[in-house]
């Protein structure tokens, strides 16, 4: 960056879409304001107000460090340990996916379940299986107050962010934690109305397809399934099988290219009435939903 001009926060953030565009960013000026009101401290629309105010040598340093790496890859969410999701900020760190708007369709169709059951039931048990930062557990106790939620994830780590993110929200109370594979660790008498879960569903022939930002910084142990996508997915729908009361729930995100797969897998299971298939934002097939005959 030239000094030739003093650099105001308009400037900053013209220089910096430009740059960004020209290194692969899919929204850089939505990238640049991210990450300039992290480095100087403030909301992305306080900058609106700022443009013509020059930018100390504080802020352009850290602004400097963080262009620098997103432009080799590294997503916004990192750098600014935080995304929001269902309309809250949750802490991120690559120990944990990063938050999606798909996702948010699961959580919709999670709450709508648990009014049919009565949002009042004190005893309302819903578990949350590959629980990463705890967005799924989190939103659930935010919106169903009388409910019980169990937030499940085999890595230590994420169980870090997940208890963070929960107190951050006020839902401590209500969140339990279990480090375990899925439901082997949970004691075999319990039971829940809901099972919800973003499990790994990326088969290893398609990682090195994936977006730069995602393949090279997210958990690949929280993307990958194995070599068929459905991996995972197909001992979660075992597992939850036992765990369900009778006319309970099981949700779980998939990708529209193992849809069928996933479906039929539900199907000969046996000990479910098969739903349709939520669809994403994008008309994409993205929630499948099976209630425990």
């Amino acid at each position: 960056m030239s000094q030739a001009e003093t650099w105001t926060i308009g400037r900053l953030l013209t220089w910096t879409t430009d740059y960004l565009k020209q290194h692969g960013s899919q929204s850089p000026r939505l990238d640049a304001e991210v990450l300039l009101a992290h480095a100087r401290g403030c909301k992305r629309i306080e900058l609106y107000t700022a443009f013509d105010q020059p930018a100390d040598d504080a802020t352009r340093t850290a602004f400097r460090e963080l262009v620098s790496r997103r432009a080799k890859g590294e997503p916004v969410a990192y750098l600014v340990a935080k995304r929001e999701f269902f309309s809250l900020s949750f802490r991120v760190t690559r120990d944990v996916l990063i938050p999606r708007p798909e996702t948010e369709s699961l959580v919709v169709r999670l709450i709508d379940l648990a009014k049919e059951f009565g949002i009042t039931r004190p005893n309302l048990r819903i578990a949350d299986v590959g629980t990463g930062s705890g967005i799924i557990a989190i939103c659930a106790a935010k919106h169903l107050p009388q409910a019980r939620v169990v937030a499940i994830d085999s890595s230590d780590a994420a169980l870090t962010v997940a208890r963070q993110n929960v107190a951050d929200h006020g839902v401590a109370n209500r969140t339990e934690f279990v480090q375990s594979d899925l439901f082997d660790a949970v004691g075999q008498d319990r039971r829940f109305q809901i099972i919800a879960s973003n499990p790994p569903y990326v088969r290893e022939s398609e990682l090195a397809r994936l977006p730069a930002d995602v393949r090279d910084f997210e958990p690949r142990q929280a993307l990958v399934a194995g070599p068929r996508g459905t991996e995972v997915i197909e001992r979660l729908i075992a597992q939850a099988a036992e765990r369900l009361e009778r006319g309970g729930w099981l949700l779980m995100e998939i990708s529209p290219m193992i849809e069928a797969a996933a479906r039929d897998l539900v199907t000969n299971h046996g000990a479910y009435e098969l739903g349709p298939t939520i669809k994403d934002h994008a008309g994409q097939p993205r929630v499948l939903q099976a209630k425990r005959d």
